[in-house]
């Protein structure tokens, strides 16, 4: 796929010395072609991805180095101090110094403000109706669905983020990421695309819900799968004041479960923890 391609090549760095025009000619397509399917697919240009991930380097220099202001912006791969002000202060609402003064915060991952794409509507209208029913299905903890706006927990590549979806116009939505990096972005907007689209997140967490369900109702399934979050999903520092606790368990974390006394009762935990027994790797 060629935004998935390019995307792995901006996170390699390809366009900190290069220009989109090299990139284009490496992908074998013109840069007028690169820039259209990047604004279709993610909503934003190759040039400012790869400005939003050096911003993003930057800021984890910050937050866990003690290296002079000056020296992060160089190993950032800004081409000087007033360039990297500029970025920072776009993406973060911040001067680098005062980054610096918030690194100790523990809501760290969504104090920076996130990325900002904007994701096409497969119809228009869509996300209005999709959010009603985020709304009735929403796994406390994991995830919250309020008028016009949706957020919860996600994994990629194996690091904890956050995601904010939007609405925008009729024919899109605004979704920002919270992530340490932007490795596996193309994947996570076509997660978005799948979840507008009537899925949950992934085909693991589909199969719990439906288990659950199916032993307790939809209405109960809410309440016990939100149970089973807090007790088996992996806890995310700084985020309790916007509602979210903890990532979806994996299949390790369920394949032995106790969960009887959630009202899953023992047949529906025996279910969980046979289909979560045979995806776990």
């Amino acid at each position: 796929m060629l935004v998935c391609r390019a995307i792995d090549l901006i996170a390699a760095g390809a366009l900190d010395d290069g220009a989109e025009a090299e990139l284009a000619a490496k992908l074998a397509v013109s840069q007028r072609h690169l820039r259209r399917i990047f604004i279709q697919q993610v909503g934003v240009t190759p040039d400012q991805l790869a400005r939003s991930r050096r911003a993003h380097f930057a800021r984890r220099l910050l937050d866990d180095t003690d290296l002079a202001v000056s020296d992060v912006a160089f190993a950032a791969g800004f081409g000087s101090l007033r360039q990297f002000n500029r970025v920072m202060a776009a993406t973060f609402r911040s001067t680098p110094h005062e980054l610096r003064a918030l690194r100790r915060r523990t809501d760290r991952l969504i104090a920076d403000g996130g990325l900002a794409l904007r994701v096409p509507l497969a119809e228009p209208g869509q996300f209005d109706r999709r959010l009603r029913n985020l709304a009735i299905e929403a796994i406390p903890g994991l995830e919250i669905a309020r008028a016009r706006h949706y957020r919860r927990t996600v994994t990629l590549d194996g690091d904890p983020g956050v995601i904010e979806i939007g609405a925008g116009s009729r024919s899109d939505v605004r979704l920002t990421v919270h992530l340490p990096r932007i490795e596996g972005l193309i994947h996570l907007v076509a997660h978005i695309q799948r979840l507008l689209a009537g899925d949950a997140w992934d085909p693991y967490e589909v199969g719990i819900r439906t288990i659950v369900a199916d032993h307790v109702g939809p209405a109960a399934a809410p309440g016990v799968l939100g149970e089973t979050v807090t007790r088996y999903g992996t806890p995310i520092e700084g985020l309790r004041q916007v509602g979210l606790t903890h990532l979806f368990p994996t299949p390790a974390g369920l394949a032995t479960a106790d969960l009887e006394d959630t009202g899953l009762g023992d047949a529906g935990t025996q279910a969980v923890r046979d289909y979560s027994s045979s995806l776990r790797e």
